[in-house]
């Protein structure tokens, strides 16, 4: 009886080895693709003994990086690339939606300028969740994340005029930031 249960230990060992090794394989090809992308991208180089040492600087980068162990979800999050990719994409909509109007608000020969600060509750709930909602909320002008309550899961906003206030009120970035921005395995 005892021999089944160590070779049922053993198995699990194995299984779980197996599953650690293709994930971080998904984190280490991943990393490979990103980088090779991006050192294209910022060279500009078409020239095959040009790109061929591109390739080679980028595997020796990879290479170390795995062999330092730090190639892991928390350094490459593969999970959530494509959730966040779309957030970003929101985000730089309201960025540009929020940059015309405060252009419209500066120029106008009346400005709107009622500055407040609101609570909002937020559904966030892991520290880096609320982080990149912090984050977006300043990075849209017309307001600034001024502090979180943890206990409440409300967060602090100063917003120029009762149009920014709203925007933050109604929770469209909020919404919008993937589920799942925590990092796990």
């Amino acid at each position: 009886m005892q021999e089944y249960n160590n070779k049922a230990v053993v198995d699990l060992h194995q299984q779980q080895g197996e599953r650690l090794e293709g994930v971080m394989m998904k984190h280490t090809v991943s990393l490979f693709i990103l980088l090779a992308i991006l050192w294209w991208i910022l060279s500009g180089y078409t020239k095959v003994l040009l790109l061929s040492l591109g390739l080679f600087s980028v595997s020796l980068t990879v290479f170390i990086s795995h062999r330092m162990d730090v190639i892991d979800s928390e350094s490459h999050p593969t999970h959530i690339s494509f959730k966040l990719m779309i957030y970003w994409l929101h985000l730089l909509r309201e960025i540009v939606v929020s940059n015309i109007a405060m252009v419209k608000l500066i120029l106008s020969p009346r400005p709107d300028i009622d500055p407040r600060i609101i609570r909002v509750s937020i559904r966030q709930k892991t520290d880096l969740g609320k982080v990149v909602l912090g984050n977006s909320i300043t990075l849209t002008p017309g307001t600034v994340t001024l502090d979180f309550n943890n206990f409440e899961d409300e967060i602090e906003v100063h917003a120029i005029n009762q149009a920014f206030a709203k925007d933050v009120e109604t929770g469209s970035l909020d919404k919008r930031v993937p589920e799942y921005v925590e990092v796990t395995g």
